[in-house]
């Protein structure tokens, strides 16, 4: 659902390409009968669908699986009706498995969801009931949920660089996210943000301390934090001179010296299994670009300032990419179906 935008394309693409499923629809309100390959001509000799304006919550629910790519507010009208023509009575009913890319579900506090999306929580009791889909930290959530609230992009490469930290009691200082984005991360209307006369040349922050995925970050992180305690957040976004990707530079203060050692090993822990987080010398936007990696180095000082730096393709592991990898994992299929291509340089 919204398969016309930047996202929802890149899920269709990837769901196209994916050898266990078989995409029966996908809609574009403002595409509605016209073929898919004349909005997304890549896509050409891969599908013959044609848009539809909307799936009806009755025929939703009869799917396995619903990839939401709505503007925020869309989904939070649509999931309650699907899963209530389901059935479903709560988090592990009947129905479909829901991966929303959007907002709609990922703040569990409807406050805060009302301040930074200016919009209502209108099913409070979705956003709690859904699995937040950092898939590296969450598959037992996401194995056991009907709805995915799968993360933003900069909220990916901030909490697969510091949960490892969170985990290990090492963030008991201020935590400082400074995250520089490609002008896909806004979206395919065109804006300042994206327009590229106005952005090929520039370089600027925006959403000072208003930035709607600073709680989104700031609630991941306190899941491992002693109770009644929070992380001390400042996150600041950048509009970079790319198309694609997200580089992330984190610095938390964790109050006493921490060697090359230890802080090795409490990554080699994390992420040494794990498929799609590498760990490397020089994360670099290049290098991941249009792959489902995250690349990710943690450094010390040795005194008391840490620094890790990440790398991802905001529409694939930032977005689409996650998704797959959560459905994957929700109807345990091995995880890196459909997602083992590579990044691409130059």
């Amino acid at each position: 659902m919204g398969a016309s935008g930047y996202i929802g394309g890149e899920a269709l693409r990837l769901l196209l390409g994916h050898p266990c499923v078989e995409v029966v629809a996908a809609t574009s309100g403002s595409n509605a009968g016209r073929p898919v390959t004349s909005i997304l001509p890549h896509l050409a000799r891969l599908t013959d669908l044609d848009f539809s304006a909307d799936i009806p919550p009755e025929q939703a629910a009869e799917l396995d699986a619903l990839f939401m790519a709505l503007p925020h507010g869309g989904a939070i009208e649509r999931v309650p009706r699907i899963l209530a023509a389901a059935g479903n009575g709560g988090p592990r009913g009947e129905g479909p498995v829901v991966f929303d890319m959007s907002g709609d579900f990922r703040v569990k506090d409807p406050a805060t969801f009302r301040h930074f999306y200016k919009l209502e929580q209108t099913a409070p009791e979705w956003a709690r009931a859904a699995a937040y889909g950092l898939t590296e930290w969450n598959r037992d959530a996401i194995r056991e949920t009907r709805l995915v609230a799968c993360p933003g992009c900069f909220p990916t490469g901030a909490l697969l660089a510091l949960t490892p930290l969170a985990r290990a009691g090492l963030l008991k200082g201020p935590v400082v996210v400074d995250s520089k984005t490609g002008s896909s991360g806004s979206g395919k209307e065109p804006g300042e943000g994206t327009h590229h006369p106005t952005r090929s040349q520039d370089f600027r922050a925006y959403g000072l301390f208003s930035h709607r995925h600073k709680p989104e970050i700031a609630q991941e992180l306190d899941k491992w934090l002693p109770s009644g305690t929070s992380a001390s957040l400042t996150f600041t976004p950048h509009s970079a001179p790319m198309v694609r990707g997200i580089f992330t530079t984190a610095y938390a203060f964790p109050g006493r010296a921490v060697s090359t050692a230890e802080l090795q090993e409490i990554y080699e822990q994390a992420y040494g299994h794990e498929y799609f987080v590498r760990l490397v010398d020089t994360p670099r936007v290049a290098v991941v670009t249009h792959s489902n990696f995250c690349d990710l180095n943690a450094t010390t000082d040795g005194e008391g300032t840490i620094i890790v730096t990440s790398a991802i393709d905001n529409l694939v592991k930032g977005g689409a990419g996650q998704a797959v990898q959560n459905m994957n994992v929700a109807f345990d299929l091995p995880e890196q179906t459909g997602l083992t291509f590579p990044g691409t340089i130059p």
